[in-house]
């Protein structure tokens, strides 16, 4: 990786910069900062800063140091690994430690009034607590997809990692109400469905955002990311994808793979035939091969 420029104001600060990578993402009122060492050398990092920064600690263990978010005790804890930590905006952010190994933590900074958080559930208004080095499944899950979109040299649609982070804000305001999963209930009505379901075969090629579908149908990203996997069984981003190979199924018909991939809105014939082969079983030359 090359040399990364941080604005120490916008991302976590860690001293001395030299002993880490950074690899950093943004997408609409979500970043994200994937940190691992290079040298197995004492660092200090700090954050204070109107977003909400969420700590993944997917491998650190130290033989001293300790951590502290403001309002709660500090922490000595030695093994890491594994822990979450919310810090919520406004929040002070320290900690300090002698690695026993090469750590790997994943930042993610959520703005409280992003776009796709929508006023419905009130998460800008809402006074989050702060945590340290707890675990939660649900949002684990959530950021090793968060992780994998933001490190992916692939081509990926734009909005996947939008419903990712609209799933992040539910399950932090979850979290911070101490409640359980609840059942989703209802889904969109017919026509929403139709309507949905045409723009996205009028637009297979293009890249289509959350918060587009959501105003066709008149509902915030939030609500129509739950509407639409009750009503359709996937995410807005799978179907998309997942009518893209249909498409292409038919076109291998009558045209080469490459014309194939740019037909249905992929740049690299690459990307079109690793996402063809994962959901067909078939690279696009079998398929035609075998199939047709």
């Amino acid at each position: 990786m090359g040399e990364v420029h941080v604005n120490e104001e916008q991302w976590v600060r860690i001293a001395p910069a030299e002993t880490i990578n950074r690899q950093l993402s943004e997408w609409q009122g979500l970043r994200a900062d994937i940190v691992s060492a290079v040298e197995q050398k004492s660092f200090e990092c700090s954050f204070k800063a109107p977003q909400h920064l969420l700590v993944a600690t997917e491998y650190s263990e130290r033989d001293d140091g300790e951590t502290s978010v403001e309002g709660l005790p500090k922490s000595t804890l030695r093994n890491l690994s594994g822990r979450l930590t919310f810090v919520p905006a406004g929040h002070q952010y320290v900690g300090w430690q002698h690695p026993r190994v090469l750590t790997r933590v994943s930042y993610f900074y959520i703005d409280p009034l992003g776009p796709l958080l929508d006023a419905e559930s009130r998460f800008s208004e809402t006074e989050f607590r702060p945590r340290l080095f707890f675990f939660d499944p649900e949002l684990w899950r959530l950021i090793v997809r968060l992780k994998q979109e933001a490190t992916s040299s692939s081509t990926q649609l734009p909005h996947y990692a939008e419903a990712l982070g609209v799933l992040l804000g539910r399950e932090l305001l979850r979290l911070n109400n101490g409640t359980t999963h609840a059942i989703m209930r209802g889904g969109l009505s017919g026509w929403q469905q139709k309507r949905v379901a045409d723009f996205i075969e009028e637009h297979l090629a293009d890249e289509i955002r959350l918060a587009q579908l959501a105003e066709l149908v008149s509902l915030s990203p939030y609500h129509f990311a739950r509407a639409f996997r009750q009503s359709f069984g996937v995410p807005p981003h799978r179907y998309h994808v997942g009518r893209r190979i249909e498409r292409a199924k038919t076109l291998l018909a009558s045209s080469t793979v490459t014309q194939v991939a740019l037909a249905v809105g992929f740049a690299e014939t690459s990307s079109f035939s690793a996402v063809f082969r994962r959901l067909t079983g078939f690279t696009p030359s079998e398929f035609r091969r075998v199939v047709m």
